[in-house]
């Protein structure tokens, strides 16, 4: 029976309520004050003014009052104590994550050895002026090879001209790397001409034995170039599928739209993921830095030597200057459906949010735009937004991406992106969006569940659609930082 109250730690002063609860209920000892939400905080000792609030056994913030035994723990109670850069010291954590045995795939082996999880041909435009064209070609193409590859798909995106100096290289880099990756057969870079992104730059960054590119404005039909063009990747690209061991899985993995059951279920289900690819020897990529403040150190502390240590540092202080630099505090978060689904301050959402990396060590650090160089845990450059963080993943070289969620969300991304329910009534709900129900977790431990998403995630990498996939949900976003001329 599930109970009606979590504690996850044996010395939090909060614990979180897994149904509705009405005023007057008992439970963990104490008797609720009010009506608390599912998702939401209760008090279970009291916590004096100025304390620090405990959740996942560490501080998600400072009690603005003094807070009784069953009272509801949430904004009008409890402050951030984020601020501005901070100084660490490298303190090594002793690493032992749980191996769990996962079953092999059926993914394209490539010349270089990467594996992909798909065979697709992607048509990436160079500047958002032919976006529409690479749209296009893609619609027209796809109708006229169905067999062969699992798909052709145009990224469209409004970067690429009037941009200048690191907000350009920005856009080549994120671009390049996506004409790069394992899961496209073959590529084609459709241009305009006279933009900034120009195709020349852009082939200097691409690393694809089968590539193609078309000017538009060189063009007497773009289209019907075009669509020679991809006739010509796809009988290039064809390909079987063949058995690949789990440490070939490049996983991304990502929360959006979390909500107070993320960190309990779904996130340290993901975390389990993790840490199954990589003590296979495969690669995890966590992003998201905004929302790791308040929790870096868990990550710091387990950082392979102090040069990674030292990366993990600067990565973490830069992106808070990057808030300062623009009058913005570093706790501009969480988001108001975050709020509403029981998340309190920057910090508890960073505790949540760090569980999707597991117990991994952190081997890398690599910048918005960089490419996976090793396995193990790879921190990776990029805001929290959903689309953009997504997108800066799939770049880095994820084959998959492990997609939590509280609230819901229909996007999709380059990769297959694995839905993960944090609560049963979300996937019970959005059976059309939700690939996997994290809210089994509660009820069949997670072990069981933890079983259950490794073998769909098998599945998925051998060919089954995720939702989104079958939802045509296919989008790139691109990190805008810069002057636009």
């Amino acid at each position: 029976m599930i109970p009606a109250l979590f504690r996850i730690a044996p010395d939090d002063s909060t614990a979180t309520a897994l149904r509705d609860m009405a005023a007057g209920e008992e439970a963990l000892g104490v008797t609720l004050a009010g009506p608390v939400a599912k998702g939401h905080k209760v008090a279970v000792k009291p916590i004096a003014a100025g304390e620090p609030v405990l959740k996942f056994g560490f501080p998600i913030g400072l009690a603005t009052r003094a807070i009784a035994p069953g009272e509801h723990v949430h904004t009008h109670n409890v402050a951030t104590a984020l601020g501005g850069g901070g100084d660490y010291a490298f303190t090594p954590a002793a690493r032992a994550p749980a191996r769990i045995e996962g079953p092999a795939f059926l993914g394209y082996r490539r010349a270089d050895g990467r594996v992909g999880t798909r065979n697709e041909i992607w048509v990436i435009p160079t500047v958002g002026c032919v976006a529409r064209t690479a749209q296009k070609i893609a619609e027209r193409a796809a109708a006229l090879h169905a067999g062969g590859i699992d798909g052709i798909h145009a990224f469209p995106h409004p970067f690429g001209c009037s941009q200048l100096g690191d907000d350009l290289q920005g856009t080549r880099a994120i671009l390049a790397a996506l004409a790069s990756h394992p899961n496209a057969g073959g590529v084609l870079i459709v241009g305009l001409g006279c933009e900034n992104n120009q195709i020349r730059g852009m082939l200097e960054e691409i690393d694809h034995p089968n590539l193609r590119t078309l000017g538009a404005q060189m063009a007497d039909d773009e289209v019907e170039e075009g669509l020679a063009l991809v006739a010509e990747l796809v009988e290039s690209a064809r390909a079987e599928r063949t058995p690949a061991p789990l440490s070939e899985l490049v996983l991304g993995v990502k929360c959006g739209g979390s909500d107070g059951f993320s960190g309990l279920t779904a996130n340290p289900l993901v975390g389990r993921m993790a840490d199954a690819v990589t003590a296979a020897g495969g690669t995890a990529i966590l992003t998201e830095i905004p929302e790791i403040f308040g929790a870096e150190q868990l990550l710091m502390a387990r950082a392979r030597d102090e040069a990674v240590f030292g990366a993990i540092v600067t990565l973490v202080n830069d992106f808070k200057a990057y808030f300062t630099r623009h009058g913005e505090p570093v706790s501009e978060n969480p988001s108001p459906g975050n709020i509403a689904g029981g998340i309190t301050t920057l910090e508890e959402k960073s505790l949540g949010a760090v569980q999707k990396a597991g117990h991994a060590m952190v081997t890398d650090v690599i910048p918005y735009g960089g490419r996976v160089r090793r396995p193990g845990l790879t921190l990776l450059e990029a805001p929290g937004n959903d689309a953009v963080s997504s997108t800066a993943l799939a770049a880095a070289g994820a084959t998959a991406i492990l997609f939590t969620t509280g609230r819901g969300t229909p996007l999709g991304f380059p990769v297959p992106t694995v839905k993960i329910a944090s609560n049963r009534d979300l996937a019970a709900r959005k059976p059309g969006w939700i690939d996997f129900d994290a809210g089994r977790v509660l009820e069949d431990g997670m072990e069981n569940a933890a079983d259950a998403l490794l073998e769909a995630i098998a599945a998925i990498a051998s060919g089954r659609e995720t939702a989104a996939e079958r939802n045509g949900e296919r989008e790139i976003a691109i990190w805008k930082r810069g002057v636009t001329l």
